[in-house]
């Protein structure tokens, strides 16, 4: 049978690997048999409401259920959508709102939480009551008949610029698509066990649910308030046999900063993945001190490519004030880089990175007008239609062919007559010894430069340093230094929080 749809992978895997552990947290763990039959009793309530291809809103804790809730909405034709369970209400409500979910996926501990944001037009469906339920397998089987490829799979709500969430359409073509070229690119096969960071609401979860479907490989999902003890999350890593791990480079940052690469007790890691935001060489260079066997890599992609675009395997040394690259376009898309004139850059030039491909979100959900912004027709094709997506990104080709990410264009500033990228300078920061971490932000009212960072460093001597790393005109006018940088639900840094010190 030819793969199309992600429960196809778990149909066949169930049938490989039935009694082996698919997903675990430290309650409890499920097996690719159970994960298939609870997702069909799911699936059979969905269909037998007569839901198809509905949004269906899942708001439980990171846990196998709620994987298993992601399957039922899938085998049912319909297409889920994560809520953080620790999300504000007023946000929960500004989603739900946009995605108005026919059902809502829930258990006991969380039922009354819902009732009160959910409407009277939505069914609230309790996932305890869900897996004693009879599966329909007719039924299933016809409705399976009915799903293709490209019907959505999922909508991730990211934050988006206005602070007005935005419902990404992924399609079930699109991860597919991605969880073949991230597993075999990889070699991710039934004797790995990855170490799940990321919430399942946010798109670096994805390899974490989809490659353990296609390979029966084992997902160990950690919960976050393990990174707040980085030594004793490395030993739970060690114990449960972690040997990939796919994270933000905060994360990787954290343990690195806190030494808990120097313990006597560290998680067999064979591969090394990381993607999401810029990586400082400072900290990767402890990582790779520490693993000097292992797989690293550098892998960049926004929520509307299916979270993957560009990679590049980190073989080279690179100093620690090194841009580290994004490296190539992954398999089956196109990766290319267009200037203000929406003409290919040349030699040395700075543009917007641009992609195409089956890994294209469909655009954002009941949100036409931010779709028709940067999902656009090719610029360099006027003989058929071919939808682009403008990443918003700058990057550069450097001397290797390797892609270097600048910054995000709205980082982009004029500053005393000089264009500036900040993350030029944020990588300078990061270069320093005593630096944890740094973020810049442009102060349009008062035409300044503003470092935030956390660190050991004085004061003075920052600014001795920089002025070693930095001509005069990008040099920050003002410096503040931070107990912890604000992180935002994805374990990001949270720049919109930095911009309220402004």
């Amino acid at each position: 049978m030819r793969t199309t749809l992600v429960t196809d992978y778990l149909e066949k895997t169930a049938e490989r690997f039935h009694d082996k552990i698919a997903f675990a947290n430290d309650n409890f763990s499920m097996t690719f048999g159970e994960l298939r039959n609870i997702s069909k009793r799911i699936a059979t309530v969905l269909a037998e409401c007569h839901f198809f291809k509905q949004p269906v809103a899942v708001f439980l804790d990171k846990s196998p259920n709620c994987i298993a809730a992601f399957m039922g909405a899938a085998y049912s034709g319909n297409f889920y959508s994560p809520i953080d369970v620790n999300m504000p209400v007023s946000r929960v409500e500004k989603i739900l709102h946009t995605l108005q979910p026919v059902a809502i996926i829930t258990d006991e501990k969380h039922k009354v939480q819902v009732e009160k944001f959910a409407d009277d037009c939505t069914k609230i469906l309790v996932f305890e009551e869900l897996r004693e339920k009879s599966i329909n397998e007719n039924l299933l089987i016809n409705t399976r008949k009915k799903i293709i490829d490209t019907d959505i799979l999922y909508i991730l709500f990211t934050s988006g610029s206005t602070g007005t969430p935005k419902g990404v359409i992924i399609s079930h073509s699109s991860v597919v698509d991605y969880t073949e070229w991230v597993s075999n690119k990889f070699d991710i096969n039934d004797r790995h066990i990855l170490g799940n960071q990321a919430p399942l609401y946010f798109d670096l979860s994805v390899q974490d649910v989809y490659c353990p479907l296609k390979t029966g490989a084992t997902t160990y999902l950690i919960d976050e308030k393990e990174f707040v003890f980085p030594i004793k999350l490395m030993k739970i890593l060690a114990n449960k046999g972690v040997n990939v791990i796919f994270w933000v480079p905060t994360a990787l940052c954290m343990i690195a900063n806190l030494k808990a690469l120097k313990g006597n007790i560290l998680p067999p890691l064979e591969k090394v993945l990381f993607c999401g935001e810029v990586m400082p060489n400072k900290q990767l260079n402890k990582w790779r001190s520490s693993y000097p066997n292992a797989e690293f890599v550098n892998l960049y992609g926004p929520t509307e490519v299916t979270e993957v675009c560009t990679y590049f395997p980190i073989k080279r040394q690179f100093a620690d004030e090194d841009s580290l690259p994004i490296g190539f376009p992954c398999e089956n898309l196109e990766i290319f880089v267009l200037n203000e004139s929406d003409e290919l850059v040349k030699d040395n030039e700075i543009g917007e990175l641009c992609v195409r491909g089956t890994c294209l979100s469909h655009g954002y959900y009941k949100n036409p007008e931010k779709t028709a912004e940067v999902f656009v027709q090719n610029p360099l094709n006027n003989a058929y239609p071919e939808i682009i997506y403008r990443t918003g990104d700058l990057v550069k080709y450097n001397e290797y062919g390797e892609l270097i990410y600048i910054c995000r264009k709205d980082f982009q500033i004029k500053h005393m007559g000089h264009r500036i990228e900040l993350g030029e300078i944020e990588t300078a920061v990061s270069s320093l010894p005593e630096i944890h971490a740094n973020v810049c932000l442009y102060d349009d009212k008062k035409n300044r430069i503003v470092l935030f960072y956390t660190g050991n460093i004085e004061e003075k001597s920052l600014g001795e340093q920089l002025h070693k790393l930095l001509p005069e005109y990008m040099l920050p006018n003002k410096r503040c230094r931070l107990k912890i940088m604000p992180l935002n639900l994805n374990g990001k840094i949270d720049r919109q929080e930095l911009k309220k010190l402004l």
